[in-house]
């Protein structure tokens, strides 16, 4: 049998460095260092915020539901099946995809704008899908999770734009190393994280088991970046290479710090609720790790994508380039 639980403490410490002062400092420093006119017009992207919010909360529940359908003559427990579901349901999560985002050079504004708003959303939506796909109902604390997210997302984020404000012009001029802070915080938030997911024991689960869906989780987390990479190059949907990167990592990810409290709260006291966890435990490593070896590769795409757009300045002939 293998065994996982929980692990908080340590050195570290970090279900208050990360899930506070990391997530913190990510939006302060993403506030410093972006221009407040490129915030304001990725506010006006509805059709970027519209691509993230469906495919997460419409279009991934809707495959990994067709997925469990499939394996339901599969070796897999029951119980690990249900926890894909769940796994669908989850919102995106406030910090990686942003992190990656901006290390790749795509549309950062639109990746912290979307982090936000899902978070916000996954609050109600959230419990709704899985009441609608598992069962089981709570009261889920929405004024605790909108406090947590206001005070490390909105908070941090506007006391950075109001700095850069005031000291824009030092802050061109000194020009402050703001993508290699969000690399160490990135690299802490990895760190943290495959020592939080391999360090657990209360959950009893074959080891066959544990492969099986460490694997299944490798596949639909690349499957799922390929589609969006594919599905958001379509010229009728008007969007730019850099939203495409933005969508690729906004799009697939799926947040571990609301989405195990939400859990804990709708299945309390369910007697497989450590195991149904596992596919949410895995994947949020899986999703770190997978983005942190594509950035180099999507940062290429993007390098290479934005140079043929001048030189191919017709819009019909750069969606042509596009699609090859």
């Amino acid at each position: 049998m293998q065994y996982l639980r929980t692990n908080t403490g340590g050195f570290l410490k970090p279900e208050v460095t990360v899930k506070y002062i990391g997530v913190s400092i990510i939006f302060f420093n993403s506030g410093l260092s972006l221009k407040t006119e490129k915030l304001t017009a990725a506010l006006c992207q509805v059709n970027v915020h519209l691509f993230v919010q469906c495919f997460t909360f419409i279009v991934i529940p809707f495959l990994l539901h067709i997925v469990v359908l499939l394996l339901q003559t599969s070796p897999l427990e029951a119980h690990l099946l249900d926890g894909l579901r769940l796994l669908s349901c989850m919102p995106p999560p406030v910090s990686s995809a942003v992190l990656l985002t901006k290390a790749a050079g795509g549309n950062e504004a639109a990746a912290i704008f979307n982090s936000a708003l899902g978070s916000f959303l996954g609050v109600f939506i959230t419990p709704a899908l899985i009441l609608a796909t598992v069962g089981s109902t709570a009261h889920v604390p929405a004024s605790a999770i909108f406090l947590q997210l206001s005070s490390t997302v909105v908070l941090p984020l506007i006391l950075g734009q109001m700095l850069r404000a005031a000291y824009k012009r030092k802050l061109e001029r000194n020009r402050i190393p703001f993508g290699a802070i969000g690399s160490i915080v990135l690299l802490v938030v990895i760190y943290t994280t495959f020592c939080d997911t391999f360090s657990h024991r209360e959950i009893h689960v074959e080891e066959m088991s544990l492969v099986s869906v460490v694997m299944l989780v490798i596949v639909l987390q690349a499957g799922l970046m390929m589609l969006v990479f594919a599905v958001s190059k379509c010229s009728f949907l008007g969007l730019q290479p850099a939203d495409t990167v933005a969508l690729v990592f906004c799009c697939t990810h799926k947040s571990l710090t609301l989405g195990i409290p939400i859990i804990k709260i709708i299945f309390g006291g369910y007697d497989g609720l450590s195991v149904i966890s596992i596919p949410l435990l895995v994947y949020h490593p899986v999703q770190i790790l997978l983005g942190g070896l594509l950035v180099p590769t999507v940062k290429a795409w993007l390098i290479t994508t934005e140079r043929f757009r001048y030189m191919y300045p017709s819009r019909q002939r750069f969606a042509q380039f596009l699609q090859v």
